[in-house]
């Protein structure tokens, strides 16, 4: 046989085998490439639960924030563009409590991806009130700012009810990925440590002080429980954008001057103005009092330290 000939057979038995280990090579790498892809693709309606999911999730879920930075999310409602996005996910984080008004209308669009309603398992229990220790003229303003509405959705400012959201983000995780459910369950467990450790530090640190404090809008009603706290409120209502009335104002100044209170608290994304016009009326002064609704520098931890140290000035 032709010497060349020889080679070129050779050639072809040693090339084929090769071309087609290469082949599968790439293939294979191409499907591992998909697999590490396939995150879980998450939608959290606002700030607190975006952390919260991004905490839990880590890189086995790309974490996306539906409502803008500095948007107030009580009246915030989807654009086509982000329905269109929300229907491509596998799940969508949402508060509850009435909180999201947008959500009925995904049922309606056959959304396809499970809804994670974090306030499951949360228990809310109207406290008793106690009118008669006022007269009449405080227990108008007391009834005005102190009663739960049935709809008031701000139960992440307890830590001890966001320790419930974050566990109900982690079974909702391991319900659309079982594989990794321990691993989304350690970084729940980790990080309600930290959440019992904030819980026990406010606790701590309120316990020997005042109660009376004036927020901007009715959002502590919920710690204010949970750490035997009496909150007023210039907007007494769960909405930040109410109407804001001289007779509002004339009462607020009336309860902080009789409850002897000298900070009256304004939050992120709302007209310092008005908390200050009732600081003047009682030689006081402004602080701030976040209700974490609206995107900012700082984590949910940060920020509510940051609420206790506020508190203690005032308080303590």
């Amino acid at each position: 046989m032709n010497i060349q000939i020889k080679l070129a057979i050779i050639a072809i038995i040693v090339v084929i085998p090769l071309s087609s280990f290469a082949v599968y090579q790439t293939n294979s790498n191409q499907q591992i490439e998909i697999i590490n892809n396939s995150k879980l693709q998450v939608i959290s309606s606002f700030n607190p639960l975006h952390e919260f999911s991004q905490i839990v999730g880590q890189e086995r879920v790309d974490a996306t924030l539906l409502v803008p930075i500095g948007v107030e999310p009580h009246d915030w409602e989807p654009t086509i563009k982000d329905v269109q996005q929300l229907q491509k996910s596998d799940l969508i984080i949402i508060n509850g409590m009435g909180f999201e008004n947008w959500v009925d209308n995904l049922d309606e669009n056959n959304y396809q991806g499970m809804i994670v309603d974090t306030s499951v398992g949360i228990i809310i229990t109207k406290p008793e009130q106690h009118d008669e220790q006022h007269d009449e003229q405080h227990d108008e303003q007391h009834d005005e700012q102190h009663s739960h509405e049935s709809g008031d959705p701000h139960i992440w400012l307890n830590p001890l009810y966001a320790k419930i959201q974050v566990e109900n983000i982690a079974q909702g995780f391991s319900n659309s990925d079982p594989q990794n459910e321990q691993f989304y369950h350690t970084n729940a467990a980790k990080y309600i440590e930290k959440l019992d450790l904030l819980d026990l530090k406010i606790r701590n640190e309120l316990s020997n002080c005042s109660s009376d404090f004036i927020a901007f809008h009715d959002s502590f009603s919920y710690f204010a429980d949970e750490y035997d706290l009496n909150q007023h409120s210039i907007i007494p209502s769960n909405d930040p954008h109410g109407e804001v009335t001289a007779k509002t104002l004339e009462n607020v100044i009336f309860t902080a001057k009789k409850l002897n209170i000298k900070v009256i608290f304004s939050e992120e994304n709302a007209s310092i103005r008005t908390s200050e016009i009732i600081a003047n009326e009682i030689d006081g002064k402004v602080l701030s009092l976040s209700p974490l609704e609206v995107v900012s520098d700082g984590t949910y931890i940060s920020k509510m330290t940051q609420n206790l140290e506020n508190l203690k000035e005032a308080l303590c």
